[in-house]
């Protein structure tokens, strides 16, 4: 790919829709954020993103090379075809299909958290080394896996579910109906519900997350447990504690399982809680198999909210590097 040409890096989230031009050195030219309209049907929301995206070529005055995208949920990695997505509650939509209609462009689809381990690995916290682990800690859980320096993609292409590692045998139910997953615990959507949980049965030691949410229960989110036990509050520093002990607990396993060189953490709560990327290092040398740990080094997001739409692109400019190679 020449200096100037460029892809489009879509990153689809249960909360925003984010789409930028990304040059081959990772640099973003343009970006355009929309908010994601849950509650819409399939359609409206293909084509906010269609929109969005001819904003975007619009903006940047020429046309782009591909189109990458990064969604939550299982892809089907022939067709494109998201296969069930659980923030949009989507089955089965031919994603990439209708995206190629769209732009007459090539299309590549990928789970999100892998597009975000693409962009961290090739041009974020993780370049340079071959074996990294990247766990994004948002409403949801997920990371990606890169072992001798290939993706691990799996069977299915599911691989990266570290978010549904239990690490709390009969421990609360998760979005996937197991038990005790370290997103049951540790995601967004449980840090709000335990803290809710929590307030509703004890309003005194609630009172003063209580207080920051404005006096409704069920307006205490993540963010709210975060200020409050930055603020010193004893009952979100209780539930922030249960958190980072969990967090320790699966990173602990995949240290073991798959020895990288680089343990890379990020998303919504690492950003709002950065001193939890200190905690979590300690707590992997404490309990992780010395010989895994060695060389390893515990490190933040280089990438922040771009992670996914610039690794939605690297992932689309290498297949298309590969159908080059093919075709010759």
């Amino acid at each position: 790919m020449k200096k100037d040409q460029w892809i489009v890096g879509i990153d689809i989230g249960g909360t925003k829709i984010e789409v930028a031009a990304v040059k081959n050195n990772g640099t973003i030219i343009k970006g355009i954020r929309r908010e994601t309209k849950t509650n819409a049907d399939i359609g409206n929301i293909e084509s906010d993103i269609i929109n969005t995206v001819h904003a975007l070529i619009n903006a940047v005055g020429k046309k782009p090379m591909a189109i990458g995208v990064g969604m939550a949920g299982q892809i089907d990695p022939e067709d494109g075809v998201v296969i069930f997505s659980p923030n949009l509650n989507w089955h089965n939509v031919p994603l990439k299909q209708d995206l190629n209609r769209a732009f007459r462009l090539p299309v590549t689809i990928t789970n999100d958290v892998r597009a975000a381990t693409w962009g961290e690995w090739v041009h974020g916290a993780g370049k340079g080394y071959n074996d990294i682990i990247c766990m994004f800690v948002g409403t949801g859980i997920g990371g990606g896996i890169v072992s001798k320096g290939r993706m691990v993609e799996g069977c299915t292409n599911t691989a990266g579910e570290i978010g549904h590692i239990t690490v709390e045998l009969n421990g609360p139910v998760c979005t996937c109906h197991n038990k005790g997953c370290l997103e049951a615990i540790a995601s967004g959507w449980a840090i709000a519900r335990d803290a809710q949980t929590a307030v509703l049965s004890d309003p005194a030691a609630g009172a003063y997350m209580l207080n920051i949410a404005g006096g409704t229960i069920k307006d205490i989110t993540a963010k709210v447990v975060v200020r409050s036990a930055h603020d010193g509050d004893p009952l979100a520093k209780k539930i922030i504690e249960r958190v980072s002990n969990a967090i320790i607990s699966g990173a602990v396993s995949l240290v073991n399982v798959f020895n990288p060189c680089v343990f890379v953490l990020g998303g919504g709560i690492i950003e709002g809680m950065p001193e939890l990327v200190n905690i979590v290092d300690k707590g992997i040398r404490e309990y992780a198999l010395k010989a895994a740990t060695t060389k390893l080094k515990v490190v933040r997001s280089a990438l922040n909210d771009y992670a996914g739409v610039i690794g939605a692109a690297v992932f689309a400019q290498l297949m298309l590097k590969k159908n080059v190679k093919k075709n010759k």
